[in-house]
């Protein structure tokens, strides 16, 4: 079976996310991509090279379409295509769960795909597994925060809710932030529980938010008191935190 335009267009429609809400599916491509998301994600289409093909696994999809690497690169979002392209269903979103003795990562207003995807996956390093996301931030399923991940969808939940109302179900938990004029975080006492907010890019935590927070912290820079940036990428300083909190409670 070839790939017919009118999935071929469908495909690409799935590049803009009314369209990825409208049908209820995203896209992942390359090889490790696809083959750590088969088994976990139902899988709706599949359009793969023979080479993919012969060595993975695809009885998961409900269709596969082997093509050529011509007919892949018209289908993909990527500059190299690689192998394989396959469209996933979204998982339902679920965003009244209550949380009980584990640490989860709360984002306000994240806006970057590269961050969104690199958060994600350093969640899934650190065995955090849920992600709460406010309505503002950048959709999960946006095919370079989809690259991004790196597979680590496969095992971290996303969810998408109102913030403030998600911080005050769970206020049985301390919530932590970072913040300029918080507290040294390597002095500070932290728990093996809670939830770690991290900020949009440019305006950091709203101060919506910030009423919530329960613990301030603050990543010192080396030499304390020494002239340097202004702040951190707000995914780096989310692999400093989550290292610390893991290394804290091993």
């Amino acid at each position: 079976m070839s790939l017919s335009k009118n999935k071929l267009k469908y495909i690409r429609s799935l590049k803009e996310k009314k369209y990825r809400t409208e049908f209820g599916t995203f896209v992942a491509e390359g090889h490790k991509m696809v083959s750590d998301l088969l088994p976990f994600i139902k899988c709706q289409l599949l359009v793969a090279t023979s080479e993919f093909l012969r060595s993975t696994d695809v009885a998961n999809a409900e269709e596969v379409i082997e093509v050529n690497d011509s007919e892949l690169a018209q289908a993909s979002f990527l500059q190299n295509p690689q192998q394989v392209l396959a469209v996933f269903y979204q998982s339902e979103n679920v965003a009244d769960i209550k949380i009980d003795d584990e640490l989860v990562l709360a984002l306000d207003g994240i806006q970057d795909p590269g961050n969104m995807g690199t958060i994600i996956r350093l969640a899934d390093w650190y065995g955090i597994h849920h992600i709460f996301c406010s309505q503002d931030t950048v959709d999960v399923y946006n095919p370079k925060v989809v690259q991004a991940t790196m597979g680590a969808l496969a095992r971290v939940n996303i969810h998408y809710t109102d913030l403030s109302d998600f911080l005050t179900r769970n206020k049985h938990l301390p919530v932590y932030g970072t913040f300029l004029d918080g507290e040294n975080m390597y002095e500070k006492k932290i728990t093996s529980d809670g939830i770690i907010v991290m900020g949009n890019e440019g305006n950091g935590i709203r101060s919506e938010i910030e009423k919530l927070i329960t613990e301030k912290l603050y990543i010192p820079n080396y030499p304390v008191g020494n002239p340097t940036s202004e702040s951190l990428n707000v995914a780096i300083a989310t692999a400093i935190i989550c290292a610390e909190f893991r290394r804290r409670n091993l």
